[in-house]
């Protein structure tokens, strides 16, 4: 999704009878911007049928478990014998080789191994915080991909060869916990959740809950802004000063006092300042923030949500064009064309 929205012309080889994901294909956003092929990889010119698509394509993305496209004839010694120049981008869990390589997985148990999951939690005596799957399979898997295929497919057009990327999902998200390893390391912070500087465990950067329910963000991490937090919070006198150490007693987390009004009151209160509060908001709800909709969002109609947005480039090769598609019905031989509207 993300490079055909940055203009790249996507091709997605479906297999027949969708990937059983219990998502009406409809209402898949991560579809937009595609076009399809339908291929049974098991049948006798399935894999033919793919070796044409690479042969003049720049970039090939799979996800099988190690060893399974090798089997099926599309594995990167076939496709780069075809092509020299592709970029073959590969992504798994556990990795290629390994003792959890074969195994099955998901995004939660990939997290849970790196460290990255026992880390997340406002409680440091209560279980850890289920992030979705935006730790693991997306930040730490997907993107680590996409940057990896960018790099590779710059070589390629440099130097007139092809890379494999080998992308694991446990490598990417060990790699982000990289700046809390600096900070274990010099002192500055504890091996336990929700006491520490950027985990909830201090005054100026957590989430509060409001007298409906709902729940405020803040982030006032800079002392400027801790003190326009608490002057406009009206708590001055009795609000802990800003922290000195990371990991320090003042990091002690205080009864929230946020409590005294919905989330539109304190919305209404921080608006314009840098105090560094945000409303938190539901994932189905539009944000209502001045002046008007937000950069992140493009608009919704009335049967399908908002979509995200790609970053921005200043002269992109194209925009995001299509909404959720449905997968078309298995033609009698395969054929790409467009995903429906």
């Amino acid at each position: 999704m993300l490079l055909a929205d940055l203009g790249a012309d996507v091709v997605r080889v479906d297999r027949p009878g969708g990937a059983g994901l219990g998502i009406d294909p409809a209402r898949d956003l991560t579809n937009r911007n595609k076009r399809s092929v339908l291929v049974d990889l098991k049948a006798e010119d399935g894999p033919a049928t793919v070796l044409d698509l690479v042969e003049r394509a720049d970039i090939l993305v799979e996800g099988y478990r190690p060893g399974v496209a090798e089997r099926l004839g599309v594995g990167p010694e076939a496709c780069l014998a075809r092509n020299p120049r592709l970029v073959y981008g590969r992504m798994t869990g556990w990795g290629q080789d390994g003792p959890l390589a074969p195994t099955a997985g998901h995004d939660i148990g990939y997290i849970a191994v790196t460290g990255a999951l026992g880390m997340i939690g406002p409680d440091p005596d209560g279980p850890p915080t289920v992030p979705a799957n935006l730790v693991g399979d997306y930040a730490g898997g997907s993107l680590y991909l996409v940057v990896g295929v960018l790099a590779a497919l710059q070589h390629a057009r440099t130097h007139g060869e092809g890379q494999v990327v080998d992308a694991a999902i446990v490598d990417g998200t060990a790699h982000l916990t990289t700046m809390i390893h600096g900070m274990l390391a010099a002192g500055g912070w504890q091996d336990r959740r929700g006491v520490n500087l950027l985990d909830g465990g201090c005054p100026f950067y957590g989430v509060y809950e409001t007298s409906d329910g709902g729940h405020m963000a803040v982030g006032a991490l800079e002392e400027r802004f801790y003190a326009e937090f608490v002057r406009l919070l009206g708590v001055e006198d009795v609000a802990p000063p800003a922290a000195t150490s990371p990991a320090g007693p003042s990091c002690a987390r205080p009864s929230p006092t946020a409590s005294g009004a919905v989330p539109a009151r304190w919305t209404a209160v921080f608006d314009g300042s840098d105090a560094c509060v945000a409303p938190c908001s539901p994932c189905a709800r539009r944000p209502r923030t001045p002046p008007g909709r937000p950069r992140h969002l493009r608009r919704a109609g009335r049967d399908r949500p908002a979509r995200p947005r790609a970053p921005l480039l200043r002269h992109p090769g194209t925009s995001a064009r299509a909404p959720p598609c449905r997968v078309p019905t298995p033609p009698r031989s395969p054929a790409t064309g467009p995903y429906p509207a």
